[in-house]
């Protein structure tokens, strides 16, 4: 049986990987927790699941759940209340916890950094759905895995392509998880994305998104945040930068591929020219339960992929004129050093401000740019923690500062009203 710690357990990520170990109850058991501010859910979590130790980052709300636990029926007690810690120290316990073999980093942005790291630095191995973990801080994160011996488990849906692609290669055999070094006979990498909530858009005809429009994704069902960053694929422009790090491959040999039917979620191209693919139906719950079970697979009762039924594939380029975010992640990426950090930052900032309906959509990739631009005579090549984290900060006071004295678009919900 498998200890897994699951943090940001009240998420996407999160609540499914607990129906995966309610699912496998003879496989995965959960002795540790991470929570924001849903309390009724995670008081549901700890009934079910009855971990360990549950963390708060909000450590304010400590004594609401402790009322919470203690008013909850005899019949739907957890075995042994748990340890309960809170803010910053307590997402690291949560992480490092003793008894974890296996840690699930399911906080969304930089906020995952830290415990992630907490983890790394305890010797866990990770199921990685936190992409920002390598994205802002890969020169920090990969000499920690390499000390700890900690192996990153890709559990989004195209790095988990690629791992399992990879499982019966050289690689498999003989490179260690995410080193950074280059994978033996890797050619290149195929990331596959859905082209977000302006696939069928002409680039024209963005002027006119709102927020709704930017968060109605045509494949999935997931956050705000993500869902604008797939209609920007600024999601798929981190993503290589997360497989630069995860498969050590050059920019010139990770590219992005349009597919709208989401049912091929990556391929790689080997030495010898053959191609392989990963296919399923659009569920996050198969990459998570390959990260837990990982080297075995288990038999499950899902639905079984059936290609006459989904009819067809089809894959196009992206266009850069209608996705500028996707060429300033490959430029940040390129860059190296503090500039993925800085990149990460002033995308999240300008999402936040976007949904907030302070700017237009097309003001994003404006906004990022010009960040990276000021950063460029202060990029750093080996950053350590601390100027990731200044870089970070630095990176969303800029955007803020931008939005409030400049002028930009209007955003069209503004304009109606």
């Amino acid at each position: 049986m498998k200890a897994i710690s699951v943090l940001g357990s009240t998420g996407s990520i999160g609540t499914q990987t607990l129906e995966i170990a309610q699912e496998f109850p003879e496989r995965f058991r959960v002795v540790a927790l991470s929570a924001g501010r849903n309390l009724p859910l995670l008081v549901e979590q700890i009934s079910q699941h009855s971990p360990e130790v549950v963390a708060l980052a909000d450590d304010s709300l400590l004594p609401e759940l402790q009322d919470r636990l203690n008013a909850l029926p005899t019949d739907r007690q957890p075995d042994t209340l748990p340890q309960l810690v809170g803010g910053a120290n307590g997402l690291n316990v949560a992480a490092a916890w003793d008894t974890a073999d296996l840690v699930v980093t399911g906080i969304v942005g930089c906020a995952g950094l830290l415990p992630t790291l907490a983890a790394v630095r305890a010797g866990k191995d990770l199921a990685l759905a936190n992409k920002e973990t390598l994205i802002a801080a890969g020169p920090v994160v990969l000499p920690e895995l390499k000390k700890s011996g900690s192996r990153l488990l890709p559990a989004d849906s195209e790095h988990s392509a690629i791992f399992q692609c990879l499982q019966g290669t050289p690689w498999a055999e003989n490179a260690s998880l995410s080193t950074g070094v280059p994978t033996p006979g890797l050619r290149r990498i195929q990331l596959t994305a859905s082209g977000g909530a302006f696939r069928d858009w002409e680039a024209a005809d963005l002027e006119k998104a709102t927020v709704a429009d930017a968060t109605s994704h045509p494949n999935w069902s997931m956050g705000r945040k993500i869902t604008v960053d797939s209609a920007s694929l600024m999601n798929k422009g981190l993503e290589v930068i997360e497989a630069h790090y995860l498969f050590g491959l050059d920019y010139d040999h990770i590219e992005i591929v349009i597919h709208p039917q989401s049912i091929i979620h990556s391929m790689v191209e080997l030495a010898d020219s053959s191609v392989l693919a990963q296919l399923g139906w659009p569920d996050m719950k198969l990459p998570i339960l390959y990260c837990l079970s990982w080297p075995e697979r288990l038999e499950t009762p899902w639905r079984r992929l059936n290609l006459t039924e989904v009819g067809q594939l089809s894959f196009r380029s992206p266009d850069p004129a209608k996705y500028p975010c996707m060429e300033l992640a490959y430029a940040a990426g390129r860059a190296g050093g503090t500039m993925p950090a800085v990149l990460n930052a002033a995308n999240e900032e300008a999402v936040a401000q976007f949904l907030q309906e302070r700017i237009h959509f097309l003001d994003i990739p404006d906004l990022i740019d010009a960040t990276c631009e000021r950063h460029k005579s202060d990029r750093m090549d080996h950053p350590q923690l601390d100027d990731v984290l200044a870089v970070d900060q630095w990176a969303r006071d800029v955007v803020r500062e931008q939005v409030e004295r400049g002028t930009r678009r209007i955003p069209m919900a503004a304009m109606a009203a």
